[in-house]
């Protein structure tokens, strides 16, 4: 049986950068319509939210909670199997030290982010 090709580190890049990093809300969803499942479930230590339009508020929620200047950037490509990737990604103000750390868990279906597990490093880890 030949595998599926998918693009693990495009598509998860594309989400940091696009989703994550992106401040307007309206290119924000349009970027979520293009990289997520109509049904798409996003996971944070603190809540679960299905759908582009939750997707689409929870991270405005969390952009809001951060100083403007922060920013998302991976420490490497991401990497993956069987429908399943993983992308480790910081964030820190330009000119200051890392401020936290984590990683991006994805299943993925046909082309799509089906889930999202955001997992956040502990502090000094």
């Amino acid at each position: 049986m030949i595998a599926e090709f998918i693009n693990y580190d495009g598509l998860m890049q594309a989400n940091l950068a696009r989703v994550f990093g992106e401040r307007d809300t309206s290119r924000r969803m349009n970027a979520i319509a293009e990289l997520y499942a109509e049904d798409a479930v996003l996971h944070e230590p603190e809540a679960s939210v299905t759908g582009h339009a939750a997707i689409n508020r929870a991270v405005d929620a969390l952009l809001s909670s951060l100083p403007p200047n922060f920013g998302f950037t991976a420490t490497g490509p991401a990497v993956g199997h069987h429908g399943v990737g993983r992308l480790r990604w910081q964030s820190w103000p330009p000119d200051g030290p890392v401020a936290v750390t984590g990683t991006d868990v994805v299943r993925i279906e046909g082309d799509r982010i089906q889930t999202l597990h955001v997992f956040i490093d502990p502090i000094g880890a």
